[in-house]
C-alpha cells in the first residue's frame, strides 16, 4: 500500500514553523507553506504536503486548510495540535501544542523547512506577502491568466534555473498517478 503522510507532514510543518518563527498568524503560515510546497515541487516534482493553493487577493493559500483554522473545533487533529490566541477579527497567533516528529518528513523536506523558518523567522505577515506577490511567480501569474481564487498550478514553479525540466516532472507525476492506482486496487 502507497502511504503519502500529506496529513501528518502538513501538521508536523505547522508544529515546526510555529516553533520556529515569531508572529506566526494564520496569513503568515499560508505563505510559508505555499514556499514550501512549491520550493520542494521544483526541486522534486512533487510538493510536501499535497494542499492545493489558490491565487487569493493576499497572496497564495490553501483553501482546505484556511477554512479548518477557521473552524478549529471542528478537526479534531488540528485542533491537537495548535491552538489560536487573539482576537479572531485581528491577529491570531498560532502555537503548537504537540512536539514535532521529523520521521515523516525526508532530509531534503527538512532542510527546506529549516531554511524557510530561518529566512522568515522574524518577518511579519506584511513582509511575506510582498515576496508571495514578486512578478513572474506562480501567484502572480495565475492571477493575470486566470484572475483571482483561481488554482495555481504547481507546474507554474518550474523554470529552466534550479528546478527539473517540465517533461522530468510529468513523467515523475504519471509513474506516481500510476503506482497510486496500482496499490489502490490492491487495497480492494
Amino acid at each position: 500500500m502507497l502511504i503519502s503522510h500529506n496529513r501528518e507532514k502538513l501538521l508536523n510543518s505547522i508544529v515546526y514553523f510555529a516553533k520556529n518563527t515569531r508572529y506566526l498568524g494564520i496569513t503568515k503560515l499560508m505563505k510559508l507553506l505555499y514556499f514550501l510546497d512549491f520550493t520542494h515541487f521544483k526541486q522534486t516534482g512533487k510538493s510536501v504536503t499535497g494542499l492545493d493553493y489558490y491565487a487569493w487577493e493576499k497572496g497564495p493559500v490553501p483553501r482546505s486548510l484556511w477554512g479548518e483554522i477557521k473552524n478549529i473545533d471542528k478537526h479534531a487533529d488540528l485542533k491537537q495540535t495548535i491552538s489560536l490566541s487573539g482576537d479572531k477579527e485581528e491577529f491570531q497567533e498560532i502555537k503548537a501544542k504537540e512536539k514535532f516528529n521529523p520521521e515523516y518528513f525526508s532530509k531534503r523536506e527538512l532542510k527546506l523547512l529549516k531554511d524557510i523558518a530561518l529566512i522568515f523567522k522574524d518577518a511579519r505577515a506584511e513582509h511575506i506577502v510582498k515576496v508571495a506577490h514578486l512578478p513572474n511567480d506562480p501567484w502572480d501569474r495565475t492571477i493575470k491568466n486566470m484572475g483571482k481564487d483561481a488554482m495555481i498550478d504547481y507546474m507554474l514553479a518550474l523554470d529552466n534555473k534550479d528546478s527539473l525540466s517540465r517533461e522530468v516532472v510529468l513523467e515523475r507525476l504519471s509513474e506516481m498517478r500510476e503506482m497510486e492506482k496500482i496499490f489502490s486496487h490492491e487495497k480492494r
